[in-house]
């Protein structure tokens, strides 16, 4: 494992690094041409990092140090708003739009926290995809296995974390998109309740559904940053002893599909957690499929932003991208309406179900990552794409808090563990996935 926040900024604490020699190493490994770099990477800011990080590192010698972050590389997902730069989306149809006039609030509470960006992050098209492809600019791989899918929409997001090129990785997720990548990179990922982080500069994909959370090395690293992402005091709650934690574990079929390596990983993940004392008890949650129907947002919200660039510019979507945008052209007033009503109803009926447990624990993805080349079908894609986000999908149609830990077996690819917590109990879900953490560490 890469060295986590904590870690680094105890390092550049003690003199023993420098924002500079970090910064470096950051961009060594995003120019290393064996690695992904050029596909995780949409743009990098060599220049502005490197003069980002002497800065920060002559401001350490007169005390000022405004947060852990502080000196740390740090990507930012690339449709997210930076001052004087393009925000593409992923997308060559917004290629030539105007630069940004003003860092979203997000960037600026980072950059204000002292992080030092180096670059844009790939991503699927217009985030509307979890598997990561994106035929613009390339597809980075899975740093388990290059040949397979990094997990979407975050893609350069997760693979700047994992391989080293950012410590840190900023992205959204709609319904899923930090924790799959963070899943199938073998990092993690958080995803707050929607209401905590503020949205705007972030180019959306659905307003009732999207999220900004981080993708970085341990929980610790995680809490720093969605602290400063909320505009709090960036610290990390004291982790939660699991001889007090009480989880939900959701009863077949909730959790039916899982692939084999997936299935043996989250059984050892939830016996490791019963042998360390946390309380674990089965529960009978609505059937994903009568949650699922909530993801209907997407495609209506999605096209109401893309109406008039589709009009315009349509021919340069991916197609897929395009086909999935233009379903929701035909969706009448009252269904939208309905489909709100349905979600209230949907939060009310699941509440009282969990209502008592630390979180509910699952699968972050059912599957391990895909073949790149399994997706190149139309069919295939959308089928591998839904078999993705299916499982992270209802932390977003509940407005609930989730973090992916890491929980796979030696030898095997890269398997995540969800714990999902409850609307704006966000700090208390990171505390228990401290101890969560540390019991699947051992």
């Amino acid at each position: 494992m890469r060295p986590t926040l904590l870690k680094l900024a105890a390092e550049l604490a003690a003199g023993r690094t420098s924002s500079v020699e970090l910064t470096r190493e950051a961009l060594s490994r995003i120019d290393d041409k064996q690695g992904e770099g050029a596909r995780a990477f949409v743009a990098v800011h060599r220049e502005a990092a490197l003069a980002a990080a002497e800065a920060s590192d002559r401001l350490r010698k007169f005390g000022q140090v405004p947060s852990p972050l502080a000196g740390i590389p740090v990507s930012l997902k690339d449709l997210l708003d930076v001052q004087g730069e393009t925000t593409r989306a992923g997308s060559i149809a917004l290629a030539d739009a105007p630069p940004a006039v003003a860092d979203a609030p997000v960037v600026a509470r980072l950059r204000a926290a002292g992080a030092v960006f180096v670059g844009r992050t790939n991503m699927t098209e217009f985030a509307y995809g979890g598997l990561g492809i994106n035929p613009h600019y390339g597809t980075p791989g899975c740093p388990a296995d290059r040949s397979r899918v990094p997990g979407g929409s975050s893609s350069g997001a997760g693979v700047s974390a994992a391989d080293g090129m950012a410590v840190i990785a900023i992205g959204t997720d709609t319904g899923g998109s930090v924790r799959i990548p963070a899943a199938f990179c073998g990092i993690t990922g958080f995803k707050p309740t929607q209401y905590r982080i503020p949205r705007e500069g972030a180019f959306p994909l659905s307003w009732q559904m999207d999220s900004i959370g981080p993708l970085a090395q341990s929980v610790s690293c995680c809490a720093i940053v969605d602290a400063i992402l909320a505009g709090v005091a960036p610290d990390v709650p004291g982790a939660r002893p699991l001889k007090l934690a009480r989880f939900a574990l959701p009863k077949a079929p909730f959790l039916d599909a899982m692939d084999q390596v997936v299935a043996r990983a989250f059984e050892a993940a939830v016996s490791e957690l019963a042998r360390a004392g946390a309380r674990i008890e089965e529960i009978s949650l609505p059937p994903v499929d009568d949650i699922l129907p909530i993801r209907r947002f997407i495609p209506i919200e999605a096209y109401t932003h893309h109406r008039a660039l589709l009009a315009k510019r349509g021919e340069q979507y991916d197609p897929i991208i395009r086909m999935r945008l233009q379903e929701g052209a035909s969706v009448p007033a009252f269904e939208y309406i309905e489909l709100k009503q349905y979600r209230a109803s949907m939060i009310a009926r699941c509440a009282p179900l969990t209502r008592g447990y630390d979180a509910v624990l699952m699968p972050t993805v059912a599957v391990v990552p895909p073949q790149i080349a399994a997706a190149r079908e139309t069919q295939d894609y959308l089928a591998l794409s839904g078999l993705s986000t299916r499982l992270t999908s209802v932390g977003n149609c509940l407005d609930r808090c989730a973090v992916s830990i890491p929980c796979s077996e030696p030898g095997t690819l890269p398997v995540g563990l969800t714990l999902m917590g409850e609307h704006g109990a966000d700090r208390e879900l990171l505390a228990t996935a401290l101890g969560v953490e540390a019991a699947l560490r051992k």
